[in-house]
C-alpha cells in the first residue's frame, strides 16, 4: 500500500489497527511510514511467468486475436494497457500520440476497462471515445482480457504506461518480461523496474514532448528497441518473477516464527 502521502485523519484511526502486527510490508521503500514503530520489510510485486497474460504464445494464437480485434501490424503500434481513469491519462496519451504522428506514421492502440469501483472510469471512458471519433489510428478496447494483454505486449514497437500516479505498475513488468521496448513515468514502483537508458526509458509524465522524443527514438531505431527489450527480459527474471516475492515471504515468516 502507499502511504507517502495519506489523508491524516483516515491514517490516524488505520494506524491503531497498524501498530497490533509484528510487521509491515511495503512493495517500495517510499511507501512506508516513519511514524510507526514497526519493523518493516520490501517485499516488490511480482508476475507469474505461467499464467495467460504472460506466458509464451505462438504466432498462430497471434495472428488469431489480431484478426479477432481487427488489428493490423502495417504500421508500428504503441500500445498502452492500464485502466481508464485520470492517474492513468489515457487522453495525455492521445495528446502524446499526435506529436509521434508528426514524426513517424503509427497506430495507438488503448486497452483498458473502467475500474468497478472508480464512479470516474466510465466518464473518462466517454471522453476519450469522443477525443478519438472519426479517427482510424487511434483502437480502444475496452475488455478485460488476459491473452489480448499477451498478444499486444509482443506485437508493440513500443509499449508506453504515462501514468501520473502509480502503485508498482505491473503491466510494466509484465511488458518487460515480453522483451518490448518500454517508455514509462517516472513514478511510484516504476523507477524500481526500470534502468533508464538500458531497460527502458522512464520519462516525465507531464512532458508530452518528452514522452513523444523517446518513443520516436525506439521506432526510428529498431535495433535500440530490440536492445532494450533484451535487458528489460533479464531484468524481470532476475527481480521480479513470483519465485522472488515468494522468497521474500518465507523470510518475513521465518523471523517471525523464531
Amino acid at each position: 500500500m502507499d502511504l507517502s502521502d495519506p489523508n491524516p485523519e483516515v491514517w490516524d484511526y488505520l494506524k491503531g489497527f497498524v501498530i497490533r502486527y509484528d510487521k509491515s510490508i511495503f512493495s517500495t521503500e517510499d511507501f512506508a511510514r516513519g511514524d510507526i514503530s514497526l519493523d518493516s520489510k520490501i517485499i516488490h510485486p511480482a508476475i507469474d511467468p505461467l499464467t495467460v497474460k504472460n506466458k509464451d504464445i505462438g504466432d498462430s494464437t497471434i495472428d488469431k486475436y489480431l484478426k479477432k480485434y481487427d488489428l493490423k501490424t502495417d504500421k508500428p503500434i504503441i500500445t498502452q494497457i492500464s485502466r481508464f481513469d485520470k492517474w492513468k491519462d489515457p487522453e495525455g496519451v492521445v495528446d502524446v500520440f499526435d506529436k509521434v504522428k508528426e514524426e513517424v506514421d503509427s497506430r495507438l492502440v488503448l486497452l483498458g476497462a473502467p475500474a468497478i469501483d472508480d464512479p470516474e472510469g466510465p466518464k473518462i471512458h466517454k471522453r476519450l471515445m469522443e477525443k478519438v471519433k472519426g479517427r482510424d489510428d487511434v483502437i480502444i478496447i475496452n475488455k478485460e482480457s488476459d491473452i489480448l494483454v499477451n498478444v499486444l505486449q509482443r506485437v508493440s514497437s513500443v509499449v508506453l504506461q504515462k501514468s501520473l500516479r502509480e502503485g508498482f505498475g505491473l503491466t510494466v513488468t509484465e511488458a518487460l518480461w515480453k522483451g518490448a521496448p518500454v517508455v514509462a513515468s517516472d513514478v511510484g514502483g516504476i523507477p524500481l523496474q526500470i534502468v533508464n537508458e538500458e531497460t527502458g526509458f522512464l520519462v516525465d509524465p507531464n512532458d508530452h514532448k518528452q514522452v513523444a522524443e523517446k518513443i520516436i527514438r525506439i521506432l526510428e531505431d529498431p535495433e535500440l528497441g530490440a536492445k532494450l527489450g533484451g535487458s528489460a527480459y533479464n531484468q524481470v527474471k532476475e527481480h521480479f518473477l513470483i519465485i522472488h516475492q515468494l522468497l521474500g515471504w518465507i523470510k518475513v515468516l521465518k523471523e517471525v516464527l523464531s
